[in-house]
């Protein structure tokens, strides 16, 4: 899994952070925090605060949020959430069972190219985001710290 979020970050120009978050909002996976560090020295930005357990728990804030709002309207499931800033775009996609893959882009980056990305991502980790992977990825969080 962790070699797929790299190759995301690797393959999309203009991204600055990627996190996996469980449907607890609990951090499962992250990119690389050296490759946020590396890229704010060079102009680029770091992601939030420059760490992944902030971007986490923005996207798993927004991802609730417009769960909520579709309840209110009856739109249905959330797929995917865009927000464009001036210094940045923030992205949410759903993977599966309210797991949520967010993204943090340059301002200036191709939108659609990064929403390709992020499906492609989806594509290939939503099968294998099951409840034991989640645990197990959720321990080796734990023991790492």
């Amino acid at each position: 899994m962790h070699w797929l979020l790299t190759n995301l970050v690797d393959d999309v120009p203009g991204l600055r952070s990627v996190a996996v978050v469980s449907s607890d909002g609990l951090l499962l996976l992250s990119s690389d925090p050296g490759l946020a560090k590396l890229r704010s020295t060079d102009g680029g930005g770091a992601g939030p605060k420059g760490s992944s357990a902030d971007l986490a728990t923005v996207v798993a804030g927004l991802g609730s949020l417009t769960v909520g709002a579709a309840r209110l309207i009856d739109g249905g499931g959330v797929r995917q959430s865009m927000v464009a800033m001036d210094e940045g775009s923030l992205f949410v996609m759903s993977i599966s069972d309210g797991s949520l893959l967010g993204v943090q882009a340059d301002a200036d980056c191709d939108m659609s190219v990064v929403a390709y990305h992020m499906a492609l991502f989806v594509g290939r980790a939503g099968h294998v985001l099951t409840p034991e992977l989640r645990n197990e990825l959720h321990r080796s969080r734990e023991n790492a710290r």
